[in-house]
């Protein structure tokens, strides 16, 4: 994620920001110029400050306190680029239900920007009524089987109680997860998507995915099932980035695209703010990088790959002098770094 400020005051602001915390101006994020600029109303409409040229309105969804997008007054959809893609949200009339599901949006909101950012197609299925793609939020129902989080042809489904943080830190102790997210489900289905669009058509993708992440074809049922009886074989560790990888060549791609989302932002990050790491270390132990490079502009993997390990162990030490978990609770060994050179090269515009 780049750095945003406030182009009135200058104030460092985040993403999610409605208001500028120092001098109060609102704010709106303008997704094709990447800008969270300063409004102001003028004549029933929004001025930004950052594209003064334009009018501009609100997406419908930020008088729920659910989306600081700007959508141009001309628009006849109410819904930004992140809320068009929803087909249902909970019940509005259920204050828990509405807090939950604005933890999903931000989340949502994140995983949006960094598709826009790469370039990839991001259409609500409402109007690519073939290869669109659109949101579920639903709530469990008393007496009913929970909801499952997933994906199939298009639509992702959420359980809302994921944005529960307390159980879904349950769950993820009693599935033995090291990490467990509402951004990392996101990218974890979205992954399902792309693959409907990036691979499954082609077959001479199909050939290139095979050899990294193995057939497809294989029963997916069998092998939900096997894994949840037999569990991931005890060498995963040297050739999957999870033990949920392992299960089948679908969820090998899904998390494995869900990691590449997860470093290149997390690389944008760090080079939005200039880091770099050179600690004075014995041979052959090192820990250095600049972050020098745009990585969602970054034709070549390499300097993506470079700067991953050096950051990592630099943010996961932060972190445990703090007492928090590590950050980025995983190990990438060269046979993952092999599939996440395969999602980069294939998300080149």
């Amino acid at each position: 994620m780049k750095i945003f400020q406030c182009d009135n005051c200058g104030q460092l602001l985040f993403f999610e920001n409605t208001h500028c915390g120092s001098c109060g101006s609102q704010l709106g994020y303008l997704w094709r110029q990447n800008m969270l600029s300063a409004v102001i109303e003028n004549d029933g409409a929004l001025e930004a400050v950052a594209s003064p040229q334009a009018r501009y309105k609100f997406c419908a969804n930020h008088e729920h306190n659910a989306c600081n997008w700007l959508v141009p007054e001309s628009s006849e959809d109410p819904y930004c680029r992140a809320c068009e893609l929803n087909r249902t949200i909970p019940d509005l009339d259920e204050p828990a239900k509405v807090e939950a599901w604005q933890k999903l949006e931000r989340a949502k909101h994140r995983l949006v920007y960094s598709l826009l950012r790469l370039q990839l197609p991001v259409k609500s299925r409402f109007k690519e009524h073939e290869t669109g793609l659109w949101f579920d939020f639903l709530a469990n129902v008393e007496g009913e089987d929970p909801i499952m989080t997933g994906h199939d042809g298009g639509l992702i489904t959420m359980n809302i109680a994921e944005a529960d943080d307390v159980q879904r830190e349950a769950t993820r102790k009693n599935m033995r997860e090291p990490y467990r997210t509402l951004i990392g489900h996101f990218r974890h289905e979205v992954g399902h998507y792309y693959w409907d669009q990036l691979v499954a058509s082609k077959p001479e993708e199909l050939e290139r995915f095979r050899i990294l992440f193995g057939d497809e074809t294989r029963d997916y049922g069998e092998a939900l099932q096997d894994h949840y009886d037999n569990g991931a074989p005890e060498n995963w560790p040297e050739t999957f980035v999870s033990a949920y990888a392992t299960m089948h060549p679908w969820e090998d791609w899904a998390e494995t695209w869900a990691h590449y989302l997860h470093i290149v932002d997390t690389l944008e990050t760090a080079y939005a703010f200039g880091m770099s790491l050179d600690a004075p270390l014995k041979p052959p132990a090192s820990v250095a990088m600049i972050a020098d490079f745009d990585p969602y502009e970054q034709p070549d993997f390499e300097p993506i790959m470079n700067a991953c390990l050096p950051i990592t162990f630099a943010v996961n030490s932060l972190n445990r002098s703090m007492g928090q978990p590590d950050l980025y609770p995983f190990v990438l060994p060269p046979a993952v770094f092999e599939k996440l050179r395969y999602v980069h090269q294939l998300v080149q515009p």
